[in-house]
């Protein structure tokens, strides 16, 4: 268990051992999540990016792709698209 203290202007020193296991650097932004009754601090980078992988569970699946070669293969495919829309105009 880690203490902080409040301070007259609401802030508050983030212990180090939090800060790493938080992976927080200066600058980063933090999210504060209530949860039955408690509140929850996380790394706002870290939980957009989990929000992000959620949303995007079993398109790889959905769209085929097995491996990194499937996926370099649909960038290129992709590319080659937009380029031909392009030549178009």
């Amino acid at each position: 268990m880690e203490i902080a203290k409040v301070m007259s202007k609401g802030q508050v020193t983030i212990p180090v051992n939090i800060r790493k296991k938080l992976n927080l650097k200066e600058g980063d932004k933090v999210v504060f999540i209530e949860k039955d009754g408690n509140m929850l601090i996380a790394n706002s980078a870290m939980l957009a990016l989990k929000k992000i992988q959620d949303e995007f569970a079993g398109e790889a699946e959905r769209l085929g792709l097995k491996n990194e070669d499937d996926v370099v293969n649909l960038v290129k495919d992709v590319r080659k698209e937009i380029q031909a829309e392009r030549n178009k105009e």
